[in-house]
């Protein structure tokens, strides 16, 4: 047989077939939807109350919004190591990580004490009003707030389960569990890093790094990324590229998030604006404007920014985000997720995957940090 290079026109036609986010997010709804009506049926022959108040918020929430980024990635991971055919398995991944996802978002609710999650109550919040609407005794809010980690703990439990299935399906399996071992542990040492940060009132900018790396770009792009690329049978090199390319992007997405906690349209986000900054939580934006404002001597900013200040009022809010904007914090953020953005694509590169890869990765990173990516070249 000859070994004869592609023409153009083939590998135009190949990159064509390249699915795109939209594809992908259209594919794994129908998975995720598939794999929530099993789990439901499986509640419900477990225990009828369990199933209607807990299975059906979990999966209710799951459903409600949310970007799908984490399938994405993983999608694009597999693809980037040379992954073909039938995606089914990375899509089962994919809702894995959706479910996962969940965990955390009822989880960080409960320990924030935010009262809003996709434009609807918090499940504490939704679960103490059943509590109080029903006439249950005791305290509704005690309820709720219990309730909800079970809700959180259900959600782990179907992920386990579903990355379990998909991995035991696999000659990659092995591999793809010792993935999601860390992804787990990353993901609940992010969160305790977040709530040990807030105790000790931390204002250091390498340890709100730290935390936005464990708890948000490893378990958002970076792990996903190493999944799919995993499942396609990717080397340690390739795994190595996708993981410096997803902590990249996965920083720029928190970074965003970040600005948008502070800044942002609830609306849009779905989310209350400001919660962050009204429980002083440790964010890069919070800890560049803190550092800013000592090393310019401005007092103002540096009060209502520093550890202890009363962070409670509407009017304390409205200060630390003046002092953000005056100290230039919020101008830094912006350009530090410009260049984290770029700097993954020139990580992902060294995957080797085919142009439309490379593009759809751009076009992921775009998404999910609000800028466009310089090209590789530019940020070399």
């Amino acid at each position: 047989m000859l070994g004869l290079s592609p023409t153009s026109a083939e590998r135009a036609e190949h990159d064509a077939a390249t699915p795109t986010a939209r594809n992908v997010e259209d594919a794994a709804a129908t998975v995720l939807g598939r794999v929530l009506n099993e789990r439901l049926h499986q509640s419900r022959a477990v225990d009828p109350v369990f199933a209607r108040d807990v299975a059906d918020r979990v999966a209710a929430l799951v459903t409600r919004g949310g970007k799908r980024l984490r399938t994405a990635f993983a999608s694009c991971g597999w693809l980037a190591a040379g992954g073909s055919g039938d995606d089914t398995a990375v899509l089962r991944v994919g809702a894995a990580l959706e479910l996962l996802q969940a965990c955390a978002l009822v989880h960080d609710d409960v320990m924030d004490g935010s009262l809003r999650r996709r434009g609807a109550p918090a499940m504490h919040v939704e679960m103490a009003r059943r509590h109080w609407a029903t006439g249950m005794h005791g305290s509704a809010e005690s309820f709720g707030t219990s309730a909800a980690v079970l809700a959180g703990d259900l959600a782990l439990v179907w992920a386990d389960d579903l990355l379990a299935d998909t991995a035991l399906g696999t000659p990659q399996g092995a591999r793809l569990v010792e993935e999601w071992r860390a992804v787990r542990a990353e993901m609940v040492a992010g969160q305790y890093r977040d709530l040990h940060a807030q105790a000790a009132r931390s204002s250091g900018v390498e340890e709100a790094l730290a935390i936005a790396t464990l708890k948000s770009a490893l378990y958002t792009v970076a792990r996903p990324l190493a999944l799919g690329g995993t499942l396609a049978g990717a080397d340690e090199d390739v795994l190595s590229a996708l993981r410096a390319a997803g902590q990249c992007a996965g920083l720029a997405f928190q970074l965003r998030d970040d600005l948008l906690g502070a800044f942002g349209d609830p609306v849009l986000t779905g989310k209350p604006t400001g919660d962050d900054l009204r429980s002083r939580k440790l964010t890069y934006l919070l800890a560049v404007a803190f550092e800013l404002a000592e090393a310019g001597r401005d007092s103002r900013a540096a009060a209502a920014l520093a550890p202890g200040a009363d962070t409670r009022s509407e009017r304390a809010v409205e200060r630390m985000r003046t002092a953000l904007e005056r100290t230039g914090a919020r101008a830094v953020v912006e350009a530090k997720i410009g260049e984290l953005a770029g700097v993954s694509l020139r990580h992902f590169e060294r995957t080797g995957a085919r142009p439309g890869v490379r593009d759809e990765f751009a076009a992921l990173v775009a998404r999910a940090s609000g800028v466009v990516p310089r090209c590789a070249e530019e940020v070399a």
